[in-house]
């Protein structure tokens, strides 16, 4: 039988692709098959986890989601935190280096490659060395209580603090107690007045943090999709009268929308896995106000040595990362027009050809 016209393209092809395909396999997809299996198990850490654990079905998840106790309680408060750091962070990096691109991405702008190495170099220095860094600078005799000094403002110790700062907020009106309907257990095992508590004084800190070595990197993402709106397209916009404010938000934003779903997934992504600065800032110290899901779940694993439990607060985080991507992605969607919308463009259209041909009369 005759061959193709590629002939055995198709099997050098396989020969080409099956080092990868056995690389990945060897060290993403079984190791991830391992873990979901470690999830529903009781290995301890020892030996191999196929021989040395038996099957115990839901019951870590059920003791992190369902069982009343510190478990359930731990990876509560870790939720909690973890929910402050993002609904800060996200939002603010997000905005901070949209409007760091735009400002670089202006021509009359002196030295714009030096402000783009400026806001980009703390993107790319060790995030070990910043957070060292940062505890310096917010000790209690750091520099930066020695600047609110100044102010007569007496910092507080930064790192120590575990006092959230809605209950400080609230106490400054004369609120420090719950409210009976708040003081009762709430979801995960812990009082809606602790839900409602902020990050703490500690958690504003790496908050800072974050969006300070984040937004360079996503400030060029957002410059390359402003390099590649076309000049006619903010030359139109000029001629039909737009101000700065009216095109950025009628023009710029939605052009660089792809851009932007692509900040906020990485950034929901990074802030959800947030560990190293909890690692090196107190290990969820003061009070569990720093812990996170992802940290969590290594002091489970490696010194609870109940891998089990660990495996299962991973999955769950996992699940809370892609429910959240497709909530984003959903919200961030390209709205059909529907029938009603698709009648008014017609007219719309319909409108300006009936104006350009009584231009071209005249």
């Amino acid at each position: 039988m005759a061959k193709g016209i590629r002939g055995s393209e198709g099997r050098y092809g396989w020969a080409f692709i099956t080092p990868a395909i056995v690389i990945i396999g060897l060290f993403l997809v079984i190791p991830i098959f391992l873990a979901l299996y470690v999830s529903f198990s009781n290995w301890n850490g020892l030996g191999s986890p196929i021989g040395n654990s038996s099957l115990v079905g839901g019951e870590n998840y059920s003791r992190v989601l369902i069982e009343p106790g510190l478990a359930q309680r731990d990876f509560g408060t870790s939720i909690r935190n973890n929910f402050y750091y993002v609904l800060l962070v996200v939002p603010l990096q997000t905005a901070l280096a949209l409007f760091l691109a735009v400002q670089v991405n202006r021509r009359i702008l002196r030295g714009r490659g030096f402000f783009r190495t400026a806001f980009y170099f703390p993107s790319v220095t060790s995030s070990v060395a910043i957070t060292t860094i940062f505890i310096f600078l917010f000790t209690a005799s750091g520099a930066v209580n020695s600047i609110l000094g100044w102010f007569g403002v007496n910092g507080p110790n930064w790192f120590a603090d575990p006092s959230g700062i809605i209950h400080n907020a609230l106490a400054g009106i004369g609120i420090t107690s719950p409210p009976a309907a708040l003081d009762v257990p709430g979801l995960l095992g812990i009082t809606w007045w602790e839900w409602l508590s902020g990050p703490s004084v500690a958690m504003c800190v790496l908050i800072i943090l974050a969006i300070f070595t984040t937004s360079g990197t996503f400030m060029l993402i957002f410059l390359a999709a402003l390099q590649n709106i076309s000049g006619e397209i903010d030359e139109a916009a000029m001629v039909d009268g737009a101000g700065a404010v009216r095109k950025f938000f009628s023009v710029t934003l939605p052009m660089v929308k792809p851009a932007l779903f692509t900040v906020l997934t990485l950034g929901l992504i990074g802030t959800w896995q947030v560990f190293d600065q909890i690692y090196l800032t107190g290990k969820g110290a003061p009070g569990k106000t720093l812990l996170t899901p992802a940290f969590l779940a290594y002091d489970t694993s490696f010194k609870g040595l109940n891998w089990g439990e660990g495996a299962a607060i991973s999955f769950i985080l996992f699940l809370i990362i892609v429910g959240l991507t497709l909530l984003q992605r959903f919200v961030l969607r390209d709205r059909d027009l529907g029938k009603a919308g698709v009648r008014r463009a017609r007219k719309a259209d319909i409108r300006f050809h009936e104006l350009a041909k009584e231009g071209a009369n005249k």
